[in-house]
C-alpha cells in the first residue's frame, strides 16, 4: 500500500469532476486499499479519489470510533435524501485546519458499487450522512468551502495560499 498526497485548497485539481468506474478491477481494489492508508495516516473519516488527484468516481470512510469498519463506495449515487436538514460542523483533509457549518439533509440513502463490484444500497443519518454527502461533493469537484459566505472563502483561500508557502 502506498500513502498518497492529498491536494490542498485551492489547488484547481479539486474542481474536476470525477468519471465513473467502468470495471472494478485490481487496479481500482490497490485505489481504495491506497486511498483507506492515506485516510487512515491523515486521520479523517472520509476521502474521494479526487483529493489524491485520481478523476474517478471513489469513495473511502470510516465514521467508526475505533476506526476498523472502513466503508468503500464507487460510483456512489444519493438516491432519496430526507427533507429534514441538519447544520454540522465540517473539516476537510484538502482544507486542514478549517471547519464550518454546512446544511445537510440529514439522512441520505446511498447506492454504490463495493469492492467485489456489486451494487449496495445503505441509509445513513448522522455523521455517515454528512461524509457521504461532502466525499460525493469531492467527485462532481466542490469543496465545503463553496457552502460559505464568499467572504469567508476568500479568508480560508487566502490563508490556504500562505500555508502552501510556508510548507
Amino acid at each position: 500500500m502506498t500513502q498518497l498526497t492529498i491536494l490542498r485548497y485551492p489547488d484547481p485539481r479539486l474542481h474536476t469532476v470525477a468519471q465513473a468506474v467502468t470495471k472494478v478491477d485490481a487496479h481500482v481494489q490497490t485505489l481504495v486499499d491506497d486511498m483507506l492508508q492515506t485516510m487512515y495516516a491523515a486521520e479523517g473519516v472520509g476521502l474521494a479519489a479526487t483529493q489524491v488527484d485520481v478523476h474517478q468516481r471513489v469513495i473511502v470512510m470510516d465514521v467508526s470510533e475505533d476506526r476498523n469498519q472502513p466503508l468503500v463506495l464507487i460510483n456512489p449515487k444519493i438516491v432519496w435524501a430526507s427533507d429534514e436538514k441538519k447544520i454540522n460542523d465540517e473539516g476537510c483533509l484538502s482544507v486542514p485546519g478549517i471547519y464550518d457549518n454546512v446544511e445537510r439533509p440529514a439522512v441520505v440513502t446511498v447506492e454504490a458499487l463495493d469492492m467485489d463490484g456489486n451494487t449496495q444500497t445503505y441509509q445513513a443519518d448522522g455523521l455517515k450522512s454528512v461524509c457521504i454527502q461532502h466525499e460525493m461533493d469531492h467527485l462532481m469537484g466542490k469543496v465545503f468551502v463553496e457552502y460559505l459566505s464568499p467572504l469567508k472563502r476568500n479568508r480560508i483561500k487566502t490563508k490556504m495560499i500562505k500555508q502552501l508557502k510556508a510548507d
